[in-house]
């Protein structure tokens, strides 16, 4: 049973009821943005690999370097126009209609890469980048505006919509990157599109939870929130030399931000063509039996887990918005479908051969292990400050492509193929994600708390700049990954995302007392 909270969220009386101790409408957007990065996941976990992929396998032939260089300008792109759908959002649109606008460009990206066909792709990620921009900054300023009277939960519920944020990567990767490795590239680009639209439905038939929260700006709001607020010292009302301290931390947790997306975004990059090229991928025998069981153990579990999760909110939410629950329901069917078959697949083969894709879903599934010990460690007594969380991140992160460094050191100089095993994969993306959870979402809470409430969205657009310029960096750095293993050898290629993030996460430590006083008590 749901039960009421001792804390006022904004929103309706629903709104209102606990969910994993957070409001209902916290896991509308959990929902929305889990079909959002489904499709966005779903597509670039193929989009390398297809450019890449000989004439004969359906791919385009591209050389690494070409296939980089565009995945680095997507990826870039979809983090920078953020900053124009903040803007618009804040002062036109309204965060909820964004979104909603954001969703319909991105399904129609998806469509038009279903087609086999340049324009198609061009197209479909000129949509996708347009839309992404108007989705992104725009669902997490409805979370600030949720917990607007609430900030010391804020951490808590970033990381629970984290856990939704990699619940869709975790199954985009995995059945976009099965379909479209088994039965064609662009029927696994088609699919994200499928998604995207169910999304976009289930947002739409259930925002009216969220009541005044994200409508388009009007002096009638306006006017009805300062009658309201008239005695009250609004969360935004600081002395300017004190809002000045708080951008300035923003602008410094931004900065160290782009060296964690640097190295942390080789993972739709190097990583997956050190996975592609360089990892033993085919099991037979034992080995195969092994990975089919863990796979199903793998794939299962989280979804049992995220399913359990809708229901509960069905339990809250159904009598008022059955329809936006069916749509809801119908993208859950259309999943366990594809799962199931998936499955089926795999068992009925003599050996197995792991996708390449398959390996960006060990982070998703590791942070929707993870994320609820990292939300209670970050709302108890044992929550370090924002310095001590990026260190930790970026220190972790390093240390993943340590391993990597250690695992391919018996590749030689130059090779093009090589055998290693997976299990320094495994390993890599284990501490990935580690360091990921205790950075990206605590990133975008603290922007949250700094920023004033109307300024939220554009600030939220500045700081996906920042990671949008780490995408780009990302790519930069993988295209040189035949230069440096020609030169060297791979394990200098991945000594490079060691120390560099390692030294990031020891000076922003060595910042704390700095940026504590800039704060001005910001938690």
């Amino acid at each position: 049973m749901s039960a009421l909270t001792k804390y006022k969220f904004e929103g309706t009386a629903m709104n209102n009821q606990l969910l994993m101790g957070h409001p209902s409408g916290l896991f509308i957007l959990f929902f929305t943005e889990m079909w959002e990065r489904f499709s966005y996941y779903g597509m670039r976990a193929l989009l390398v690999i297809f450019l890449i992929s000989s004439l004969t396998d359906g791919g385009w032939a591209w050389s690494r370097e070409e296939a980089l260089g565009l995945y680095g300008t997507y990826t870039m792109l979809v983090y920078f126009t953020p900053i124009i759908g903040g803007i618009l959002a804040d002062k036109f649109l309204g965060y909820r209609n964004a979104v909603t606008i954001g969703a319909l460009l991105m399904t129609l990206g998806h469509a038009a890469m279903a087609f086999n066909t340049p324009w198609g792709l061009y197209l479909g990620i000129g949509l996708l980048i347009a839309g992404n921009g108007f989705f992104k900054p725009n669902i997490t300023s409805i979370i600030n505006g949720v917990y607007k009277n609430a900030q010391e939960k804020k951490d808590g519920a970033f990381t629970i919509f984290y856990m939704g944020v990699n619940a869709g990567a975790f199954l985009g990767i995995m059945l976009c990157g099965y379909v479209g490795e088994t039965y064609g590239w662009h029927y696994g680009f088609g699919l994200a599109g499928i998604f995207m639209f169910l999304g976009m439905l289930q947002f739409w038939f259930a925002q009216g939870i969220f009541g005044n929260v994200g409508l388009k700006p009007s002096k009638v709001h306006d006017l009805s929130d300062a009658i309201a607020n008239k005695d009250k010292k609004s969360y935004d009302d600081v002395p300017d030399n004190v809002q000045r301290d708080r951008y300035i931390v923003v602008g410094i947790l931004a900065f160290f931000t782009v060296f964690f997306w640097a190295a942390f975004e080789q993972a739709g990059g190097s990583m997956t063509i050190f996975a592609k090229d360089y990892t033993n991928r085919i099991l037979e025998g034992s080995a195969a039996n092994i990975f089919r069981i863990s796979n199903t153990i793998l794939t299962i579990v989280p979804l049992v887990i995220i399913t359990y999760v809708l229901f509960k909110l069905f339990k809250i939410t159904f009598k008022e918005y059955a329809l936006s629950n069916v749509f809801l329901g119908i993208s859950f069917i259309i999943i366990w479908f594809v799962v199931i078959v998936m499955l089926k697949n795999q068992f009925s083969e003599a050996s197995t051969e792991i996708p390449a894709s398959w390996f960006g879903i060990l982070n998703s599934f590791f942070i929707i292990t993870f994320a609820p010990l990292f939300s209670k460690i970050w709302e108890s007594k044992y929550n370090p400050p924002a310095t001590v969380k990026f260190g930790i991140g970026l220190i972790l992160l390093g240390l993943g492509f340590l391993v990597l460094a250690y695992g391919s050191a018996s590749i030689p100089q130059g090779a093009k193929t090589a055998s290693v095993s997976v299990i320094w994969l495994i390993l890599a993306y284990f501490l990935h994600t580690l360091g990921e959870l205790s950075l990206s979402p605590v990133g975008l809470s603290y922007v949250s708390k700094l920023v004033p409430g109307k300024m939220i969205a554009m600030m939220f657009g500045l700081w996906y700049i920042a990671v949008g310029m780490g995408n780009k960096l990302a790519a930069s750095m993988g295209g040189m990954i035949d230069n440096i293993t020609t030169e060297y050898d791979m394990s200098t290629f991945f000594l490079i995302f060691t120390i560099t993030p390692i030294i990031a996460g020891l000076l922003i430590m060595a910042l704390t007392p700095i940026i504590n006083k800039l704060m001005h008590g910001v938690k």
